[in-house]
């Protein structure tokens, strides 16, 4: 039976992942870039002050001719709150205060073995088995302590592929608004532990992709660590 802490937007069993060292999923190597407004084009842009930055929202789609009644149509508008990544064992943790949520998101060894009492061996990289995007807004994430993070991106399309996933270095000085509609996860910290304000849209709509139900493949995102 699955942990119900064990939350994941692609619907897999997160208890019993597949094994990479026993050959049931492979591993496709994330390229990784460094964030600047150049790179990041077409995924999002660079944020230097949280309170000041405007997430974007996007109006929800009319079924006929008539168009919306201007200001109308973004439901709830937006809310702010705390993103906390925590490596625990072999297993990163992430925590959205924003919208209540807690769940598994990445592993430093094969998910099939990972446990939360596993001596770290590394943490020059991690693997990932999903991401998803908001149809209905932007995301702020902004790093509290201004340490290094990794922010796995890739652009819109429903026809996504693990390929189309660019792993982009920060340093830390500044965070990151992910355009709406972007496929992302969380935002990956180079330390044991980091905390993110965030700002989102209050609906916060999903949608996700499984890259090991849709591909059988991890994606392994390179982190810079030890």
């Amino acid at each position: 039976m699955t942990d119900p802490a064990l939350s994941s937007f692609a619907d897999v069993d997160l208890g019993a992942m597949p094994s990479v060292e026993r050959g049931e999923a492979r591993v496709h190597e994330v390229a990784r870039v460094v964030a600047s407004a150049a790179t990041l084009a077409g995924y999002g842009r660079l944020i230097d002050d949280f309170d000041e930055a405007e997430v974007t929202l996007v109006p929800w789609p009319v079924s006929g001719r008539r168009p919306l009644v201007p200001g109308t149509g973004i439901e709830g508008g937006v809310v702010a709150g705390t993103f906390e990544m925590v490596r625990t064992g072999d297993r990163l943790w992430a925590t959205n205060h924003a919208v209540n949520r807690k769940y598994l998101t990445g592993w430093y060894s094969d998910p099939a073995r990972a446990t939360d009492d596993a001596p770290i061996r590394q943490t020059s990289w991690l693997l990932t088995h999903e991401a998803n995007y908001h149809p209905d807004g932007g995301q702020v994430f902004f790093p509290r302590d201004r340490e290094p993070f990794v922010a796995l991106l890739a652009k819109p399309g429903d026809d996504v592929r693990p390929e189309d996933f660019v792993a982009f270095a920060f340093d830390g000085r500044q965070g990151l608004h992910v355009d709406p509609g972007v496929w992302h996860q969380p935002m990956f910290p180079l330390a044991e532990r980091a905390a993110f304000d965030d700002k989102q849209g209050r609906v916060h709509a999903c949608v996700s992709v499984s890259f090991v139900t849709e591909f059988g493949v991890y994606l392994r995102v390179p982190l810079g660590g030890a």
